[in-house]
């Protein structure tokens, strides 16, 4: 996956979200605010399918350019985060294939992090597309010696 396809897909959520705000504060000027429920948040979890090892779906807000956005993302469970890591770089690595995926790191897609609070994966092509994908850490330029420290899998 190269990354002009992970730039194209961030700024199609980008563009998306951008746009449909002044719908959005339109109707919200004829209509009641309605105050979002647990339900209605943990509805929406794309990742709520996904067997999860190490991973865990968390809800958040970004505000680039001063337009906020809420989105779901995977990020690493307490327990996996406060191990010692030293040495590397977490990537995204999909075993069947070979390819890698992109984090998001504030509101940049980049490769790879350094540190264990950097590591969240948006839904994306990339997480939709591989049955299994895993969160390694190490060299990425030897991604079969990596240790893998967390998994996420579709089952069919």
């Amino acid at each position: 996956m190269s990354s002009r396809i992970a730039f194209r897909a961030l700024a199609a959520l980008a563009a998306t979200a951008a746009l449909s705000l002044p719908v959005a504060q339109g109707a919200s000027a004829a209509t009641p605010p309605a105050r979002p429920t647990a339900n209605t948040v943990v509805d929406e979890n794309p990742f709520r399918w996904m067997d999860l090892d190490g991973l865990r779906a968390e809800y958040r807000f970004m505000c680039p350019a001063g337009h906020c956005v809420g989105y779901w993302s995977l990020v690493l469970t307490d327990e996996v985060a406060r191990r010692p890591y030293r040495g590397g770089e977490f990537f995204v690595y999909a075993p069947a294939t070979g390819e890698f995926g992109f984090f998001l790191d504030t509101d940049i897609a980049t490769r790879t992090v350094r540190y264990p609070r950097q590591v969240r994966l948006v839904d994306s092509d990339f997480t939709r597309s591989h049955p299994r994908f895993e969160v390694r850490y190490g060299d990425p330029a030897q991604p079969k010696k990596a240790r893998v420290v967390a998994t996420a899998t579709i089952w069919m």
